[in-house]
């Protein structure tokens, strides 16, 4: 229970930084990455950006609320595992599903050069995607701890991949009406991790416990040892040796895989009011060279009656007494075996889809409203972002937008504020804005971003 508890508190708060693209800035004329939303969209001037600041990503994502896990008890700050925060007051507020997402895109150097009869960029971007989705019966068990019932943990997973990308892109005109754009990224792959409970649950009966387990982890690094571990287990009377994963001894890091990315885009201009959109972001793979994996080789079961609880407190089968020997026969359910380097593994990217229209008003054209939609398409870690935008560029130097959106995650405010001079360009935004920050400085609504770059268009 321990180790469960553990590990609970740590994906709870696991959501503190990520990053994506600005999806605020899809509308805002003056925002040089609108090509990074749909390829199809070029600038009017060339671009430098800053190496490193030309456009950084800060954000979080996740339907978990920080406020739903850190409480005020006493005018301490405290875990919701904390006894003084009752179970009712914390399971009120927990969903069957709980999930946390992080994307990350850092781009190292970007350029964006009107020629051979459209619009292009360069970029090199380090990229990280991380997701985990957390059952809401694991947050029970945690909380409540053993009781008579069956806690399901089947949907417990986990992904994150790491790579580095060099993407070329390429807009043009086709008539009056349409303009199109794609990108081609040449992928470099750095780390993959899949941990995934297929099948999972914990029953504890008035006089049996039973569990079962079917777990795999698969890790794609340039080389990984894990630590081992033997140990007598089992209930009194039905222990024997169990030799299982304990851990990670080394790992060593580089590139280890290559793969292939495309983005594409179109653009259709209704009218002098009207324009529509669409895009498929990432449509592509990365290979990679190793596939290290540790799993319950199969459906794992472990089942006894020799656990017995009594209410009474002085007795040797006590509850207090008990749960410790219980909390070690759990403990048999999560054994990994290491199976070894099985070869080589291809993962496809999570593409992102998006559409949208955009309407200039009549009474004032240096305003328009617009409605975007944009959806991960990534399984089990899928999700999707209806936004509706207020975007007003008064002057040539001067471009902001105002949006709300209703999301997997909630809903949430966001802006984009963006000066453009001649030379140089600033832009600063959020697509969730920060609200009510813990002491701690994390956002309680679990959701924040922070977006800002220096660039030097020409």
């Amino acid at each position: 229970m321990k180790r469960i508890k553990y590990l609970v508190a740590v994906l709870c708060l696991a959501s503190t930084a990520s990053a994506q693209n600005l999806l605020s800035g899809r509308y805002n004329d003056g925002f040089l990455y609108r090509h990074d939303l749909n390829p199809a969209i070029g600038n009017e001037q060339n671009y430098v950006a800053m190496p490193v600041l030309g456009n950084l990503n800060i954000s979080t994502n996740s339907n978990l609320r920080v406020s739903n896990v850190l409480f005020n008890r006493g005018g301490r700050t405290v875990l919701f595992l904390n006894p003084q925060v009752d179970a009712g007051e914390f399971l009120d507020k927990v969903k069957d599903k709980n999930r946390i997402v992080q994307n990350l895109r850092l781009q190292i150097l970007g350029v964006g050069f009107k020629a051979w009869g459209g619009y292009n960029t360069i970029e090199i971007n380090a990229r990280e995607n991380v997701a985990v989705n957390v059952p809401g019966s694991l947050l029970r068990l945690a909380k409540d701890g053993a009781e008579n019932q069956t806690y399901d943990i089947s949907a417990l997973n986990a992904h994150a991949d790491a790579y580095a990308e060099i993407a070329l892109g390429h807009s043009r005109n086709i008539d009056e009406k349409w303009r199109v754009g794609a990108k081609v990224k040449f992928l470099l792959g750095v780390a993959n991790i899949d941990a995934n409970v297929n099948k999972g649950y914990v029953q504890l009966l008035d006089n049996k416990f039973v569990g079962v387990t079917d777990a795999m982890v698969q890790t794609s690094l340039n080389d990984v040892q894990y630590k081992m571990e033997s140990k007598m287990r089992g209930a009194e009377g039905e222990q024997t040796m169990h030799t299982y994963v304990n851990g990670v001894d080394k790992t060593k890091w580089g590139v280890c895989g290559f793969g292939m990315a495309f983005d594409l885009g179109a653009e259709y201009k209704i009218d002098d009011n009207w324009k529509v959109s669409m895009s498929l972001l990432d449509l592509g793979w990365i290979g990679f060279k190793n596939n290290f994996v540790a799993s319950t080789d199969g459906e794992h079961m472990v089942e006894t009656d020799k656990y017995l609880f009594n209410l009474k407190d002085d007795t040797y089968h006590s509850f207090d007494n008990e749960k410790e020997r219980l909390a070690e026969g759990i403990s048999q359910l999560y054994e990994l075996k290491d199976k070894g380097n099985t070869g080589s593994r291809s993962r496809a990217l999570g593409a992102t889809w998006t559409w949208g229209a955009e309407y200039k008003t009549k009474f004032y054209d240096k305003l328009t409203f617009a409605f975007l939609n944009t959806t991960r398409i990534q399984g089990k870690y899928s999700w999707t972002d209806f936004r509706f935008s207020a975007n007003v560029a008064p002057t040539k130097a001067f471009s902001a937008t105002a949006n709300l959106a209703f999301t997997t995650f909630g809903t949430s405010f966001g802006w984009l504020i963006n000066v453009h001079p001649n030379g140089f360009n600033f832009f600063l935004g959020m697509d969730h804005t920060l609200g009510k920050l813990a002491k701690q400085g994390l956002p309680l609504s679990g959701r924040s971003s922070i977006n800002l770059g220096i660039n030097f268009p020409f």
